[in-house]
C-alpha cells in the first residue's frame, strides 16, 4: 500500500468481520480481476467516524470481478461458489461480473454503460466519486483501489461522479446515506 490514507482504510474495513472475511476468501473465487466495493467499504468508514456500529445501514456487500465470459450462466455459476465459499457470512453479498453491465444497463437507466474491460471499470462509473473504492487482499496483502483518492470519503464529502448521466440515481443514494449518517455532506450533482 502507498498512501497512510490506504492503510487507514483497510484498517477501518478490517473490523467489519464482514469485510474481513469476504476479503479472506474472495480469491477462491479464481478471479485476479477482483474488488470488495462500494456501501461496505465507505459505510464502515462512516460508522467508525461516527462511533457507530461497524456494521450499521450497510444493506450489502458489492464483490465485482471481471470475465469475459458475459454468459448469464457463467455469472450463475460464479454466484452459486460464492454462495458456498460464504455460506457462514450473514449478510447479503452482490456478486457481479462487470463484463455484463453494458448488456443490462441501458435498459435499466436509459443511458448506455460503456465497454468494460476491468472490474474497476465499473468502480469508476459509480454515481458517487466519494464511494468509488475497491479493496482486495491477494496473498495477505491489500490493494487499494481509489480513483478519486479517500479524502473525501473520509472528510465526510460526498461527491458526484459525472462520467454517466444519471444524477436521479445520484440523489437516491446521497438522500439515504445523509438520513444514516448525518455528518455527510453533499455535494449537489
Amino acid at each position: 500500500m502507498s498512501t497512510a490514507l490506504e492503510q487507514h482504510l483497510v484498517q477501518v474495513i478490517q473490523k467489519n468481520q464482514w469485510n474481513e472475511r469476504i476479503l479472506s476468501r474472495a480469491a477462491q473465487l479464481g478471479f485476479e480481476d477482483w474488488w470488495l466495493t462500494a456501501g461496505c467499504i465507505a459505510q464502515s468508514v462512516w460508522n467508525f467516524a461516527c462511533e457507530r456500529d461497524i456494521h450499521s445501514g450497510i444493506r450489502d456487500y458489492d464483490l465485482f470481478y471481471y470475465d469475459p465470459d458475459t454468459s448469464w450462466d457463467a455469472e450463475n455459476d460464479v454466484i452459486c461458489k460464492a454462495r458456498r465459499i460464504f455460506a457462514d457470512v450473514p449478510v447479503e453479498i452482490q456478486v457481479r461480473n462487470q463484463a455484463r453491465v453494458p448488456l443490462w444497463y441501458e435498459q435499466k437507466f436509459g443511458i448506455p454503460f460503456g465497454a468494460v474491460n476491468r472490474a474497476s471499470d465499473g468502480i469508476d462509473r459509480f454515481p458517487c466519486a466519494t464511494v468509488a473504492i475497491g479493496v482486495k487482499c491477494v496473498h495477505e496483502k491489500f490493494e487499494v483501489y481509489s480513483p478519486f483518492g479517500l479524502a473525501s470519503l473520509f472528510e465526510g464529502q460526498l461527491k458526484p461522479n459525472r462520467v454517466l448521466s444519471i444524477a436521479g440515481v445520484y440523489a437516491e443514494k446521497t438522500r439515504r446515506w445523509e438520513s444514516e449518517w448525518p455528518h455527510l455532506c453533499v455535494e449537489p450533482w
